[in-house]
């Protein structure tokens, strides 16, 4: 394992390559003088390419690279890493089912090589990945009649069992594993018609058990309402409970769900020690390259720089 205090070294040099608040001013210009700027700056990596999409997959393979030379242990590659094995067995599952060409759905490599995936979904012999990843696999291809909702819910859950055992051993990644799925089960069950849809979709990890979610489909407004409160994800809830009131979309919840590993960290910025800088550093770099994503889509659709910013993952 490095040394701690080397990557810290590197991560210093690192930093100097974050966005930051230019991702503000980018919501102001116009597509081509953002993928301007970013060249300026150094984003891609070095790929010699004028397309936004190019660039920022570039830029996510630096950073892969990066979390595979220097993560500090096997629950941070696992926590970090192991998601886009999960994300690329449903693409290969929903694909096989339907038919279609799963290509254009799968994430970049995580620990299990998409050609090993591929051979488990085709054969229908999960051996070779085991685990979690195995059942879920089999579960999604052996389901009659299932939804992509409910394929995705398999994984889903798949997915956070795993995590919960890879990441045991880690009080930190616990906690930010716990606010990841307590925010994923109250967005869930915000979207589902009724309490038995959403606990069917419930991941583990979290602090928020499916008997308190029931509170959330209450015929009483008042009980629904103040369903979270007195506990962490009263704010939360209450800008999720606003939104489906307006019939509006779910997206400060959304935005907050992904941001919240790297808004964690940044409120304690000045406290970081031993494998946290390394863990802040990949949650603001991986924002910044789904940010400058949103920004590029929302300039070419026409957005205003205010209608950008509230799409905005952590800045």
């Amino acid at each position: 394992m490095i040394d701690p205090i080397f990557t810290n070294g590197v991560i210093a040099v690192k930093e100097r390559l974050l966005l930051g608040e230019k991702l503000l001013r980018f919501c102001e210009m116009t597509a081509e003088e953002v993928l301007r700027s970013l060249r300026e700056n150094g984003f891609g990596s070095g790929a010699e390419t004028n397309e936004g999409e190019a660039l920022c997959r570039a830029e996510e393979a630096a950073l892969d690279q990066f979390i595979r030379e220097y993560a500090p242990g096997k629950a941070e590659l696992s926590y970090l890493l192991s998601p886009r094995d999960f994300h690329n067995a449903k693409a290969l599952c929903k694909a096989k089912k339907l038919g279609t060409n799963p290509e254009k759905l799968l994430a970049p490599e995580g620990l299990v090589p998409i050609s090993v995936l591929e051979a488990a979904v085709d054969s229908g012999d999960t051996s070779a990945i085991g685990g979690k990843l195995a059942g879920a696999v089999t579960q999604a291809l052996e389901g009659q009649n299932l939804t992509g909702t409910e394929i995705g819910g398999i994984f889903d859950v798949a997915l956070y069992g795993h995590l919960s055992h890879a990441c045991r051993h880690s009080r930190i990644l616990k906690k930010l594993l716990a606010g990841r799925a307590d925010r994923t089960n109250i967005l869930t069950a915000m979207r589902s018609a009724d309490s038995q849809y959403a606990q069917k979709l419930y991941v583990g990890g979290g602090v928020i058990k499916p008997e308190r979610l029931e509170a959330l489909f209450s015929d009483d407004e008042d009980i629904a309402r103040h369903a979270l409160d007195k506990t962490p994800y009263a704010a939360f809830y209450g800008r999720c409970y606003a939104a489906k009131s307006q019939n509006m979309p779910f997206t400060e919840g959304e935005r907050e769900l992904e941001s919240c590993e790297a808004e964690y960290f940044f409120a304690k910025r000045y406290e970081l020690e031993g494998k946290q800088p390394f863990l802040y550093y990949v949650f603001r770099r991986r924002a910044e390259i789904q940010n400058v994503r949103i920004i590029l889509v929302c300039l070419n659709a026409g957005l205003t720089p205010r209608e950008i910013r509230l799409r905005l993952r952590a800045v």
